[in-house]
């Protein structure tokens, strides 16, 4: 059976922690989404180029991954357990026939794969007190359900009403001059922040949130580039911070 977490790295207390909700596109074998083959790489699945990187960033001393091993498509961990998105029925334009259920099948799904994940997200805040949290995406550069929409950024940074550290993240961000930098795009973390909202707004814990386009950490060179770009910049942050 499937876990619904897994950890990277050595826990140690005042580090870095990454959190990455949509690590994996891994449908569990009990689960029957209803959907052709060709969406398991999609980027409705998961955030591609996110589990990677951050297991290359916790190879680093003090820095410690969570990642979540259930595709968005199963259970969406960057929700609210009560809001209709947690298990989407519908997205980019793409029907999720499987995910049409009962109220007692959709609490036994977040059950099973949400609350294990945020539990134990909500323990490594606590006990290990971290510097700082950065919570990891990444995106798509165009949407099957408008296709005139196009994201240009290279990196987008979301937060809600913690803003210190992203703050100073859009600053060092922006010093790796290579990098066009969005504040709140491609979508606003005042909207779309509910795991930074429930486990660090929620008790005071520095984090910021993260979204690399897609096209950009599709290789190994790609997810290597931005892992040593996100360890210098939140070493900065931490800096900063203290």
């Amino acid at each position: 059976m499937t876990k619904a977490f897994e950890i990277s790295g050595v826990p140690s207390e005042g580090g870095v922690l990454i959190v990455v909700d949509h690590a994996s596109n891994h449908v569990p074998d009990e689960i029957d989404l209803g959907l052709s083959p060709q969406f398991a790489d999609d980027h409705i699945a998961y955030d591609p180029g996110t589990a990677p990187i951050a297991r290359l960033m916790s190879q680093t001393a003090g820095y410690l991954a969570i990642l979540g091993t259930a595709s968005r498509l199963v259970v969406d961990l960057n929700r609210y357990p009560d809001e209709p998105a947690v298990i989407q029925q519908r997205s980019d334009g793409v029907e999720i026939p499987g995910n049409h259920l009962s109220a007692e099948e959709r609490m036994a799904r977040i059950d099973r794969y949400f609350t294990p994940y945020h539990d134990r997200v909500r323990s490594l805040v606590h006990d290990l007190k971290p510097s700082l949290v950065l919570s990891l995406h990444s995106f798509s550069p165009t949407l099957r359900s408008d296709l005139q929409l196009k994201r240009p950024w290279d990196v987008g940074i979301m937060y809600n009403e913690y803003e210190t550290a992203s703050r100073f993240a859009i600053q060092f961000l922006e010093e790796e001059s290579v990098l066009n930098v969005g504040d709140q795009r491609p979508y606003s973390g005042k909207e779309l922040n509910a795991t930074m909202n429930r486990n660090c707004e929620a008790v005071g814990q520095p984090y910021f949130g993260l979204e690399i386009r897609q096209d950009l950490i599709m290789d190994e060179a790609g997810q290597r580039r931005f892992a040593d770009i996100l360890l210098r910049t939140c070493d900065k942050i931490r800096t900063a911070l203290a």
